[in-house]
């Protein structure tokens, strides 16, 4: 009779589940009708892709000699993972999508995990021997590899052993509610599939996340500038000016009070100031690169000398953050100013673009301008695209483990702060981006002596001369580390440049506690290659927050002064922190 009553369930379950579908689908189709006039934006084109893979068979064709050993070798691997199927075997796996040991001891599963490791290996080689360098040869590599991701047998209930026994133990549960939760990120994306990777609803910005206690004190159309409470009863004379990335929200830099970089430097006598960007709307289209410039930094500096009394500050700029802070570095040197900054810190920043690494299959004249199209009805570029786009870059990681997860295993991603920072993503207006992507990304511009100018003042990176930190990570793949390396040769001043480990974010995010899982090295020649950086440096164990820490405070051997607190200056207090500009979605 129980057994009956869990059927019945389950039958009624499904019949609201497929109600629901219905009604996901018929929303989803008039949304897709309604935009079919419009110029809509993807960050892959169909066009360009095809592109490159009829240029790489043509590259293949002039090459019979290969393309005859790629179908040998795959046929002698096919036929050794064949004969070894049934024999069991302990082995240790090295691709965390095979981590169940059921994938060796599984004769069905061992041999699909076998056939789809020796077709990712043998399709590697052979894009390996095509001429390299190339944007075709490089997006060929790119979507083949998605492709190869995507065909893989732990994506697949029939062959992922975990998956399958889960659907067993709980009688088919699992299945249904894999169901729901792929009609919850229909929803979420509103017909667009929003495949979750946190759980939404297990932080609270302000309650749980960006916790540091401080007050906004200054607030333009851009930003709001909050300066932090002291938490010693002295402080650096220099303050201190955070400028995080635009493209999320600032408290990656203060997530919790155990890895907030924020409350690192407050403890070590700071006074921290810190930019909170606006979430861009459509009246927000218009402001440019230089506005972000012209209303962000500059216009902090002028306030946090207004509110302090000091005519130089220290500044730290995170990604892109950290090409506005080298752009507006080189604007001070230009005017004269460079005096306003008395030492600066770039994290996982690019001012070379000779190389972008695989964030380079998205970015080129054609797909600017579809870009520009599709902004001329939104003003801004929704946030998922970026976010599709860094997800794909790392698909195993970021998209195919949450499908498994999430749809065939039916469980909930578990409540990680990282990725709910990643998750909570702003838009970008139209100006900023489009001059952005062109003149500092594919025209590589920052680079060159005098190409752009800010505010109107031409500008050269080569000038500045005030002392840098230059941290790059070595697993980044938004700003590769060897691409990052050379502001160590580009800058006029002193460079200090640190590898830390990981990537892009949890190398920067990796404070001095016990859970410092990652090391970080350090070389002072910076005049070779990165290559040759690498091989003759020293690894150090442990976070690289104390390296950088004292680094600063040795520019600024001046005595401490009284603990500045907000308000007590010339600036009025407009609200708690963190503020009402990173609360909006």
């Amino acid at each position: 009779m129980r057994d009956f009553m869990d059927y019945a369930n389950r039958l009624v379950q499904f019949s609201s589940l497929l109600e629901r579908s219905i009604k996901v689908g018929t929303t989803a189709q008039a949304k897709a009708l309604s935009k079919a006039t419009g110029q809509e934006f993807s960050v892959s084109d169909l066009g360009t892709v095809s592109k490159a893979f009829l240029n790489t068979y043509s590259e293949l064709l002039k090459q019979p000699a290969d393309l005859l050993a790629y179908q040998r070798n795959l046929f002698f691997k096919s036929w050794s993972i064949w004969s070894k199927a049934w024999l069991p075997t302990e082995e240790k796996p090295k691709d965390r999508r095979f981590n169940d040991p059921k994938w060796s001891s599984d004769p069905l599963a061992k041999l699909a995990k076998d056939a789809q490791l020796a077709l990712e290996d043998a399709v590697s080689e052979l894009l390996a021997s095509l001429p390299q360098g190339s944007k075709d040869h490089m997006r060929a590599e790119f979507y083949t590899r998605q492709l190869l991701s995507a065909l893989s047998p732990s994506n697949y209930l029939a062959f992922n052993p975990a998956a399958r026994n889960r659907f067993l133990e709980t009688d088919g549960q699992s299945l249904l509610d894999g169901f729901a939760n792929l009609l919850d990120d229909l929803e979420r994306g509103d017909g667009r599939l929003d495949i979750a990777t946190n759980n939404e609803r297990a932080f609270v910005v302000g309650k749980d996340l960006a916790t540091t206690p401080g007050k906004v004190v200054y607030e333009n159309e851009l930003m709001q500038l909050i300066q932090y409470d002291p938490l010693t009863p002295t402080q650096h004379k220099r303050p201190f000016l955070y400028v995080p990335a635009w493209i999320n929200k600032f408290y990656i830099l203060d997530m919790r009070p155990e890895n907030s970089l924020v409350r690192y430097m407050l403890e070590r006598g700071h006074t921290v100031f810190i930019i909170s960007w606006v979430n861009p709307d459509a009246e927000h289209a218009d402001k440019s690169f230089e506005d972000y410039m012209r209303l962000g930094p500059i216009a902090a500096l002028d306030v946090i000398q207004e509110a302090t009394g000091e005519d130089s500050a220290n500044i730290l700029g995170f990604c892109i953050g950290g090409i506005l802070v080298t752009a507006t570095l080189a604007y001070l040197a230009a005017k004269g100013e460079a005096h306003r900054i008395g030492s600066a810190t770039t994290l996982a920043t690019m001012v070379d673009f000779t190389d972008v690494g695989e964030i380079g299959v998205f970015v080129d004249h054609d797909r600017l301008d579809a870009l520009r199209e599709h902004m001329k009805g939104t003003g801004y570029l929704e946030n998922h695209h970026l976010q599709e786009m860094f997800s794909m870059i790392r698909e195993n990681d970021l998209v195919w483990s949450f499908h498994v997860m999430n749809y065939l295993m039916g469980k909930k991603p578990p409540a990680f702060d990282l990725l709910f920072w990643n998750s909570d993503s702003t838009r970008l207006p139209a100006a900023m981006l489009l001059w952005y992507l062109e003149k500092i990304y594919l025209q590589n511009g920052l680079r060159k002596p005098g190409f752009l100018s800010m505010d109107g003042v031409g500008i050269d990176i080569s000038k500045i001369e005030t002392p840098c930190f230059v941290l790059a990570t070595k697993e980044d793949h938004i700003a590769p580390w060897c691409s990052v390396y050379p502001t160590a040769q580009l800058l006029g001043g002193e460079v200090k440049f640190v590898l830390g480990g990981s990537g892009h974010i949890a190398g920067v995010i990796n404070p001095p506690t016990g859970r410092s899982k990652y090391g970080y090295w350090l070389n002072d020649d910076c005049s070779g290659s990165p290559e040759e950086w690498l091989a003759n440096a020293t690894h150090t164990e442990g976070s690289w927050w104390p390296e950088w820490a004292e680094w600063v405070e040795s520019k600024d051997k001046s005595e401490r002064v009284a603990a500045r607190r907000p308000g007590e200056g010339a600036l009025e207090i407009i609200e708690e922190a963190p503020g009402s500009y990173v609360l909006t979605k």
